[in-house]
């Protein structure tokens, strides 16, 4: 049996590789030989898939800011299109990254009418719309679709498709958690050190946008408070390098966590954070599920903001997943004029010096858990793709 995951992005990457390693081993278990082919990133290749594309770094949110990915997507395309009109698969698993995996769905629907397709961690059309009722055609040629949220299943259920909820994947990944102390004698940390976590980027735009007003927030926190150290979980490999100038630019006092090691020391991180100031994305959930207090941040071109709201009604309540699943602003957001290293300064100095504060935001985060779901999402995702390959 043959399966083509399709995903992009460093985020899609992760899930990608929880994914694949659920499937190999549900299928060890049914007897099933399996070959996983990918659209994806270096996590993805180490947990098994042959990769025909590397779309990890192919990624941006705006107009300008996608310019400089339209050749490799489209080289991506042309890739997968000749792949699949020689050795179609046996089912495709679309994970996220809208664009291409929409266009990909309809074509293989189109194309491959018997190949079922499965969407897993679909696009959040529950939570945000474009224009009065604008939504994407992802009913139309997914047969199954794993929802990780319940608003999400509901969503999609009622507008026909064939769902089920499996829970969020990152509740498989928070259960092993190592103790502070642990976590700073890793670090290298005394216990007298407060751990700022900045995560500005998993896309090359967001090192522009986002990364320098961060570091200059987190510059203000260092000269107020002069036992804060600053890290930086990079993203990509590519990041490494701008990431060490960036620090040393605003003389931080702290360092780069470079992207190979990441996946490694990411629970020592957790676990001994005090805060952290983070862009918005899955890693909003990641940081929740471990209980790191958090600040989320965005912000695009003025071309690509004015667009949004003017031409395409883009419409979100909130940009943090944590805060569109409660339905309330438990954590900090920053979004657009109002992302300002002033302002996240001041709410940040809240988080640290106000215990009531920093406890709601700990309470939200067990409320939050209540809603995910039951451990074991990537193994019941994978069962789910196996019984349609063998029904």
């Amino acid at each position: 049996m043959k399966i083509l995951i399709s995903t992009g992005e460093v985020s899609g990457d992760l899930q990608g590789s929880l994914l694949i390693k659920a499937l190999k081993a549900n299928a060890e278990k049914r007897k099933i030989e399996l070959e996983i082919i990918a659209l994806g990133g270096e996590r993805m290749k180490e947990a098994g898939a042959k990769l025909i594309s590397n779309t990890s770094s192919i990624g941006a949110i705006g107009f300008l800011e996608a310019l400089p990915y339209v050749l490799p997507t489209l080289k991506a395309q042309s890739t997968i299109d000749n792949y699949l009109s020689s050795s179609p698969p046996d089912a495709l698993v679309l994970i996220d990254y809208m664009g291409p995996n929409i266009r990909l769905g309809l074509k293989v629907k189109k194309t491959f009418p018997n190949i079922p397709i499965i969407y897993y961690i679909a696009p959040q059309e529950w939570a945000w719309r474009l224009g009065d009722s604008g939504t994407t055609d992802l009913i139309s040629f997914t047969d199954k679709i794993l929802a990780i949220f319940e608003e999400e299943a509901k969503f999609y259920s009622n507008k026909g498709g064939d769902v089920e909820f499996v829970g969020h994947p990152m509740l498989d990944s928070y259960r092993n958690i190592p103790s502070r102390e642990e976590s700073l004698n890793q670090l290298g940390l005394t216990s007298d050190k407060k751990l700022l976590l900045i995560i500005p980027a998993s896309r090359k735009q967001e090192l522009k946008y986002i990364l320098p007003t961060l570091l200059q927030a987190a510059k203000l926190l260092q000269e107020k408070d002069p036992s804060i150290t600053v890290f930086i979980p990079s993203g990509l490999e590519e990041f490494n390098m701008i990431l060490n100038s960036s620090l040393k630019e605003y003389c931080l006092d702290g360092r780069v966590i470079d992207s190979y090691e990441v996946d490694k020391i990411k629970p020592f991180l957790f676990s001994a954070a005090h805060l952290a100031l983070s862009k918005s994305g899955t890693i909003n959930m990641e940081l929740a599920l471990n209980s790191v207090p958090q600040i989320v941040g965005y912000k695009v071109s003025r071309i690509t903001a004015f667009f949004a709201r003017h031409l395409l009604r883009f419409n979100v309540k909130y940009i943090s997943p944590v805060n569109l699943l409660l339905n309330k602003m438990l954590i900090p957001e920053f979004i657009q004029d109002d992302f300002q290293s002033e302002k996240i300064y001041k709410s940040a100095l809240k988080i640290i010096e106000d215990v009531s504060t920093r406890k709601d935001i700990l309470v939200g985060y067990k409320e939050l858990k209540d809603k995910l779901g039951k451990p074991g999402v990537t193994d019941r995702a994978s069962k789910y793709i196996l019984d349609l390959l063998v029904q």
